[in-house]
């Protein structure tokens, strides 16, 4: 893949959604050198190398997930940068963002190289790792976050392992700021969430399961509210849970507090009543909550209040899900579903399909700092091409992704990719 052609495309009779720039019309789209030439006519000197007409297909920017574990390196038993990546392209998603908690840590420039390198001489999608906070992820000592910058990560995470230390988490948001660099924070009180399953409520005490409160995830928003608000740090919380941590995240972005927030498609759909099977793929952190926290989580994202939908992404190998409920190990795969779902909010009536798109290309690239997410003339020539009435099924045969426990699995869903671009080389084609 990373040595196909970089060629002169014009794309006929699409329907091109690009929410960046406030377009959303039947038009042509013409790419060269890697990146977006012109809309609507082409420039009389250029010469197309290949042309295809697209009518009754979307157009939009490649997909940003700001949530994808890729397991390498050190997890490679469950998945690689390869596999991931060959998903996220047949997914229509050209940049992801990988959490530090490789093995080793991205704690490091070359760790974070390694990560970067490898997925661009693979070449099926764009992978910018997260940056370890704190070495080893420990919550002890901050890292080199200069260093990690100028080694390509955008962003600093500390994955899902807490800080435990207030006076630690508040100099490494103060020494992010000096770097301009947004601090990705996974909320939930590591003592208040300590050997939980399930969301804390009415099924885990039906079913016997230890659970998590609302408050493990609150009691945290909170205490980074306000170190954010005391540092000046820009923050963001990666995967919200509960209506009542948006609410707190909403109050403080109106008093101008740097921070803003995402949600796992997942959560927008499954609630703490589909655990009751003991079925280990809805076993996630955070917990599925209750139906009044799915129900204000899908008008966070319709408001715009939260600014990003992300797969969260987790491939397992099978074994990691054959124990007991509260042994399974917790994630969903979930790269190749995350457009027809997102697709299903428009169905549904919760977002129309600009904002959907919104949530999944603008919004992330503003949070990652990069200027992707758009179509404009002279941006990077990433996109989608889907078919909005496409109809398939995934199963455990066809997905491309290493990860096969899904509980989206063997059920029809609307919506598949047939080209995906990345830099303005072919990285996926179906046929029609």
């Amino acid at each position: 893949m990373a040595n196909n052609p970089l060629l002169r495309l014009s794309l006929h009779n699409g329907r091109l959604i690009d929410p960046a720039n406030g377009v959303n019309c039947v038009t042509d789209l013409h790419l060269a050198d890697g990146r977006v030439l012109a809309i609507g006519d082409a420039p009389a000197d250029f010469q197309p190398e290949r042309q295809l007409d697209l009518q009754g297909l979307v157009i939009c920017p490649g997909l940003i997930d700001l949530c994808a574990r890729l397991r390498e390196p050190g997890h490679e038993q469950k998945a690689t940068i390869a596999s991931e990546t060959r998903a996220a392209a047949a997914s229509g998603i050209t940049t992801l963002c990988c959490p530090p908690d490789t093995h080793p840590v991205i704690d490091t420039p070359a760790v974070a190289q390694l990560v970067s390198q490898t997925a661009k001489r693979l070449g099926h999608a764009r992978v910018l790792p997260a940056g370890a906070v704190t070495q080893n992820l420990d919550g002890l000592k901050i890292t080199e976050m200069a260093a990690l910058k100028r080694a390509g990560c955008p962003v600093l995470s500390q994955a899902d392992r807490p800080i435990r230390n207030v006076q630690v988490q508040r100099r490494a948001l103060e020494y992010a700021a000096t770097f301009g660099l947004t601090v990705f924070l996974h909320p939930c009180d590591p003592d208040l969430c300590e050997g939980g399953c399930v969301h804390e409520g009415r099924v885990s005490t039906r079913l016997g399961l230890p659970g998590i409160p609302e408050a493990a995830e609150t009691v945290a928003v909170a205490r980074d509210l306000a170190l954010a608000e005391q540092t000046g740090a820009r923050i963001h919380f990666r995967g919200l849970s509960t209506a009542r941590a948006v609410e707190m995240l909403t109050e403080a972005q109106r008093r101008g507090v740097r921070a803003s927030g995402d949600v796992s498609l997942h959560q927008l759909f499954f609630t703490e009543d589909d655990v009751a099977s003991f079925d280990p793929n809805y076993h996630v952190i955070p917990p599925l909550r209750t139906a009044a926290d799915r129900d204000a989580l899908r008008l966070a994202v319709a408001r715009g209040e939260l600014s990003a939908i992300c797969s969260d992404h987790q491939p397992h190998d099978a074994d990691a899900k054959l124990a007991p409920f509260p042994e399974t190990a917790p994630g969903i795969s979930t790269l190749e579903t995350l457009l027809p779902l997102a697709l299903q909010l428009v169905t549904a009536g919760v977002l129309d399909l600009p904002s959907v798109i919104a949530r999944l290309t603008v919004g992330p690239a503003e949070i990652l700092g990069r200027h992707l997410g758009q179509l404009a003339p002279g941006a990077p020539a990433d996109l989608c091409v889907f078919d909005p009435t496409a109809l398939w099924t995934p199963t455990a045969a066809t997905l491309i992704s290493h990860g096969h426990h899904s509980p989206f699995l063997d059920q029809e869903m609307r919506g598949r990719v047939m080209l995906t671009l990345l830099g303005g080389r072919i990285v996926f084609e179906s046929a029609r």
